[in-house]
């Protein structure tokens, strides 16, 4: 990965989602920060997410998920990969999250995208999943503490946008 850590943010699937349903905060977001020389960076599961999403033809997503997937270079996201230690060390991540009740069962991926996120030395996961949003940030950085992982704060992109401000 080319891009400066310090000027990098990783984006959720749901920010993509976002993206892709032409939502307002979601461009503004995009366009502010990429104006300003942030590389916007997306983690193995995510794409793997939206090509789920787009793979189910009678889900609400399907539409939507096409969409991220053509648009991410026009958006100037680009993916990221890892190694398989490194996805397996997501894996297991996920699994204390889970353990612990930092994230519900069926959430295993919001667990991967923040390790994936701290493995690629990013410290930011932009998103709008209210599943990563109200996630107890102290015990959160407890777990990034517990497994070795630089911690990773989730935040929404209004509440990055005014901090600009």
């Amino acid at each position: 990965m080319a891009a400066s850590p310090k000027k990098s943010l990783a984006l959720d699937t749901n920010l993509l989602l976002d993206l892709a349903g032409k939502k307002d905060f979601a461009h503004e977001f995009k366009d502010e920060f990429s104006s300003r020389g942030y590389s916007l960076l997306v983690p193995p599961t995510v794409i793997a997410e939206l090509a789920f999403f787009s793979s189910l033809k009678d889900a609400p997503q399907h539409e939507i998920a096409n969409v991220a997937l053509e648009k991410m270079s026009a958006w100037k996201c680009q993916p990221f990969t890892l190694s398989s230690t490194q996805l397996a060390i997501a894996i297991r991540f996920a699994a204390r999250l889970m353990e612990s009740s930092l994230i519900p069962e069926t959430e295993q991926n919001d667990g991967k995208i923040l390790a994936q996120t701290s493995l690629a030395k990013i410290p930011l996961l932009v998103t709008s999943d209210k599943h990563l949003l109200d996630v107890d940030e102290d015990a959160l950085l407890l777990a990034f503490n517990d497994a070795d992982l630089m911690s990773v704060h989730p935040s929404h992109p209004r509440r990055l946008l005014k901090a600009l401000r």
